[in-house]
């Protein structure tokens, strides 16, 4: 197989595992503009890695489908659509694992791209190389490369660049070694590891951008279809916002091999990316984590709604702008931009983001969102961020009515003065900690001395157990939202 082309007669150059809504939305998306620009020539054939019946509307559009992007930017609603080309093929590997096995020897391959889930990149030792398919993506890949190595003879300018967008921290390095342990415990030879180690080359990407697929119900499928003028029952719907962060050894191989940013698309090359990375955790998740707890128990259930509502509001802009940005070390330009494109799409008008779903499992969320800015803003200024030691104590509310029931463990809020039962999720840990507690007046101490879940006793902080206990006593008395009033006018 010398080269394999579409109708647009572009070659491949993109193995893709994954078919599902992300990657059609972002990956596969960005390839189509890229190619519309000319900065690009590529297709990309993807490879449906679990076994499970393939949609056949990939093959009855000719693998052709529309994206519809909706939310808000620089200030403007956006109700875009577009029709995507760049996908030349779509099939199961566990259906046509020959055909899997022929894209090795493409001539004109250049990348590997995948999503198979936070879980997909794990190690089984037990995994099989005759296997047809082997069942983990780590063992799809290593057979598929040592078939590529084979292929071309070793040629060192066949290696692969492979960037796997799975959520989770240095993806790219973790496939990497998985790879490499395979194909010592399936004895594949020195000679094909040295060929990965030195030929392909594993980046580790950080993405961002909220897909909600195909519309869950037949009146927004009718509504869409209306507004496109036909039925594309692929058509996936996501925001506007899109980051695509690349992290590689040669990242200016990386680009040559995926120029997407020629397109003027977000994708950024980087030799490191945690600088991106913590400023996405510590703006747009803590962000979230700061003033959803509080929002609800205030009876706020949409983050939409809370961006209307002045109170919360405010609260949401002080957490960011006056108490994480100092803490980020890109440029403030960067920063600030970022925090800007983050509040507009709390406030998309097509995505009802509920706070109750972004309250599961608060409390490791609160550790790895919110407490690194409010350390490094206690060590730069010598004193506690106001917002985000209130962030604290109003996590600490979200919990503090829950008891276990027959429905699980359920806490209560009181809106418009009627009581609402809501079911708290969390780890086993937390649920038992928080059962065997609430009751107790000093439960904000009691959690912040908890080092298992903080990873330190948050008590020993100067005047943290003090500050988290007055805030707790507001929220008590008072409700959380005189509790953000009074942290944003202190």
């Amino acid at each position: 197989m010398n080269s394999i082309t579409n109708k647009n007669e572009r070659p491949v150059k993109i193995l893709q595992f994954g078919e599902g809504n992300f990657l059609r939305a972002f990956v596969d998306y960005m390839v189509d503009i890229a190619n519309e620009k000319g900065v690009y020539n590529g297709s990309v054939a993807i490879v449906q890695p679990i076994d499970f019946p393939l949609n056949p509307a990939f093959a009855e559009q000719n693998f052709n489908y529309t994206v519809l992007l909706r939310g808000k930017e620089q200030g403007q609603v956006v109700n875009d659509c577009r029709v995507v080309s760049s996908v030349s093929d779509v099939f199961s590997v566990y259906r046509d694992f020959e055909r899997f096995l022929s894209y090795a020897s493409c001539e004109t391959l250049e990348a590997v791209v995948s999503n198979t889930t936070e879980a997909g990149i794990t190690l089984d030792e037990n995994d099989k190389f005759d296997a047809a398919p082997p069942a983990t993506y780590p063992g799809k890949l290593t057979r598929f490369l040592f078939e590529r190595f084979k292929a071309f003879g070793g040629d060192s300018s066949k290696g692969l660049v492979i960037y796997p967008v799975e959520l989770i921290e240095d993806n790219g390095k973790k496939l990497r070694s998985c790879v490499l342990r395979l194909a010592e415990v399936w004895g594949l030879g020195d000679e094909f590891i040295k060929w990965v180690e030195s030929s392909c080359m594993f980046c580790s990407t950080l993405v961002d951008r909220i897909v909600t697929g195909y519309p869950k119900t037949s009146e927004e499928q009718k509504q869409i279809a209306d507004q496109l003028g036909y039925e594309d029952r692929l058509v996936d719907i996501c925001e506007p916002f899109g980051l695509w962060v690349i992290e590689a050894d040669d990242p200016a191989r990386a680009e040559a091999t995926l120029p997407l940013n020629k397109a003027d698309l977000p994708v950024i090359f980087t030799d490191n990316q945690r600088p991106y990375r913590e400023r996405k955790v510590r703006i747009l998740n803590g962000a979230h984590t700061s003033f959803v707890p509080a929002a609800f128990i205030a009876g706020q259930d949409i983050v939409r709604d809370c961006m209307a509502d002045a109170d919360i509001r405010k609260f949401i802009d002080t957490c960011i702008y006056e108490e994480i940005l100092p803490t980020l070390t890109l440029p403030k330009e960067d920063v600030a931009a970022f925090a800007a494109a983050v509040c507009e799409r709390f406030e998309n008008p097509f995505i009802d983001h509920a706070l109750i779903s972004i309250c599961l499992n608060s409390i490791s969320k609160w550790k790895a969102r919110v407490l690194p800015s409010l350390l490094d803003s206690f060590k730069a200024n010598g004193k506690l961020p106001t917002c985000l030691t209130m962030s604290f104590a109003t996590l600490c509310a979200f919990y503090s009515t829950g008891k276990k029931t027959a429905d699980g463990f359920t806490g209560s809020r009181t809106v418009d003065g009627a009581e609402q039962i809501y079911t708290i999720l969390d780890s086993a840990e937390v649920i038992e900690f928080f059962a065997e507690n609430n009751g107790a007046d000093d439960l904000p101490v009691r959690l912040a001395a908890k080092e298992d879940f903080w990873g330190q006793d948050l008590t020993a902080i100067p005047g943290f157990s003090e500050t988290v206990m007055k805030w707790y006593s507001v929220i008590k008395e008072n409700g959380s939202r005189e509790a953000m009033r009074l942290a944003v006018n202190a």
